[in-house]
This record gives structure tokens, C-alpha cells and sequence, in this order.
């Protein structure tokens, strides 16, 4: 576990640990059906919504990634979510990932965001790739991914199933050229 947690801040935002006092925002935008059309998990309790929670904290303690949550700088309005999976230190890679809850789209909060966490995953975990995958179908990600300097590297056809159907996967990278 990271003593003390990296806490982040941008001129408008603080990403932060996550507490149990986020438990229903999570649940609110992991349950939402506009945030989940395109997130690999979803929740219909808040009870259900401790698993997340869990997950999280067993990131960091298990060291294969670190999520913030993503709030306002005065820490009163929480936006989403955002921060590394899948951890690789052999590879020097991790996957990355981010939600937002829909009033916040459009605001540029991830483009504030996510480049300050790529720019920790370099400098403080010693990542040389981060990854993003990608729904194909999901243009509005791609167009934000891309803005924050991920390159198109191609796509996986049929390579997951989510709701019965084949999904493919459009992959995202980011190389630490530093």
C-alpha cells in the first residue's frame, strides 16, 4: 500500500485516494447506463457496489494498479474515476482506463486528468507503455484518447463477448519517450 497515497492536483481538480464515503457516487456512475454502455462492469446495488470499492484498494495494495477518484479541487463534487490497471513491472506497462459521470462530459476534465496520471505512471511507477482499450463503437472515447496523445495501434476483432455479442477492442498507446 502507497504511504502516503499520491495525491494529485491539477488548477481545477484533485484526484485522490478513494474512501468509503464514495461508495454511492461510484455506485451512482457504475450503475448509470450511459457511463456503462461502454465500461466492462456495471452494478444494479450499492451493496454489489463494495466489490469495486474493494477493487480498488486491492490495486494498490497488490501493487498491479492505482485508480484515483476524480473530484473538484475543493474535494466537493466528485466527477469520476481514472488511473492504471493491469500492471505489468516486467513489461514496464499498464492498461489504462477512466470514467466520468455524464453531467461532466464535454468539460475537459479528462484532458486535464489523464495526462497528469500518464505523467505519474512514467516518472513514479517506471512505466515505458501504457495501453488503452478500446469498444470500437465507442467514438467519444477514441476522440478523447486521442487528444491526449495515444496513438491508434489497431484493433482486435470479435476478441470479447459483452451482452451475448462479439465487442472488438481499438488499441491505444502511449510510450514514454522521456
Amino acid at each position: 500500500m502507497l504511504n502516503p497515497f499520491p495525491i494529485i492536483k491539477t488548477k481545477s481538480l484533485l484526484l485522490r485516494q478513494f474512501s468509503e464515503a464514495d461508495l454511492e457516487n461510484v455506485f451512482l456512475g457504475l450503475s448509470h447506463p450511459d457511463v456503462i454502455r461502454y465500461y466492462g462492469i456495471h452494478y444494479d446495488t450499492l451493496e454489489a457496489t463494495k466489490t469495486q470499492m474493494i477493487w480498488f484498494s486491492n490495486l494498490e495494495k497488490t501493487g498491479t494498479g492505482l485508480w484515483w477518484a476524480i473530484c473538484d479541487l475543493n474535494n466537493q463534487r466528485f466527477f469520476g474515476a481514472g488511473g492504471f490497471n493491469n500492471v505489468h513491472k516486467d513489461f514496464r506497462k499498464a492498461e489504462i482506463g477512466f470514467w466520468l459521470m455524464p453531467p461532466f462530459w464535454g468539460q475537459g476534465i479528462m484532458k486535464e486528468a489523464m495526462p497528469l496520471i500518464c505523467q505519474y505512471g512514467f516518472e513514479k511507477m517506471g512505466l515505458h507503455r501504457i495501453e488503452g482499450f478500446v469498444e470500437t463503437e465507442n467514438q467519444h472515447c477514441k476522440k478523447a484518447i486521442s487528444k491526449i496523445g495515444f496513438e491508434y495501434e489497431g484493433t482486435m476483432r470479435d476478441c470479447e463477448t459483452k451482452n451475448g455479442r462479439y465487442i472488438s477492442l481499438d488499441i491505444y498507446a502511449k510510450i514514454n519517450d522521456g
